[in-house]
């Protein structure tokens, strides 16, 4: 799932590969996104229903539901579409933001620990939590919040950090 072109948020240069890019799992959207659907659907068949004898309070009511729905569903889908992380070759980035965008993004040679957290619905749906721990900081510095299989994201990013560690002792 890689980019089609660079992100204006993504920093990418020359000899770094992106080795690893997702969104979190669509259960992030939660019950918001199919009470929106079910509302607008609601409203909708309100709407229908009462607009066939003319315009009336109910019809307008229907309106209003649809309206409402569709917006708390298209709500939900931007944040989850809008929030991306990504493992380079050097570098860990999570963005999350519509209006205003929040970027994080750490070199892997600063990155000390990982630890991967799935609880029992996580493993049964492929979701969990991978945590990133920094030198000099006994606090998560960076979390990917339900990433869609998360075993392999956690490989992949020790995978690369095995690869930095070579590298820099090597020089």
């Amino acid at each position: 799932m890689a980019f089609g072109s660079t992100p204006d948020w993504f920093h990418i240069s020359d000899d770094e590969d992106i080795v690893w890019e997702s969104r979190p799992h669509p259960i992030t959207m939660g019950s918001k996104l199919p009470v929106g659907i079910g509302l607008a659907l609601a409203g909708f068949l309100i709407t229908g229903w009462s607009g066939v004898d003319g315009v009336g309070l109910l019809t307008i009511l229907g309106i209003l539901m649809t309206v409402a729905g569709a917006v708390v569903a298209f709500a939900r889908y931007l944040v989850w579409t809008n929030t991306r992380y990504v493992i380079t070759s050097t570098e860990l980035y999570k963005k999350r933001g519509i209006v205003s965008r929040d970027v994080t993004q750490f070199r892997l040679e600063r990155v000390q620990n990982i630890s991967l957290r799935q609880s029992g619905i996580g493993r049964l749906l492929g979701y969990g939590d991978l945590t990133v721990y920094t030198a000099g900081s006994g606090d998560p510095e960076l979390i990917f919040e339900r990433v869609p299989q998360p075993d392999r994201a956690s490989s992949r990013l020790s995978d690369q950090l095995e690869t930095v560690a070579t590298d820099g002792s090597a020089v």
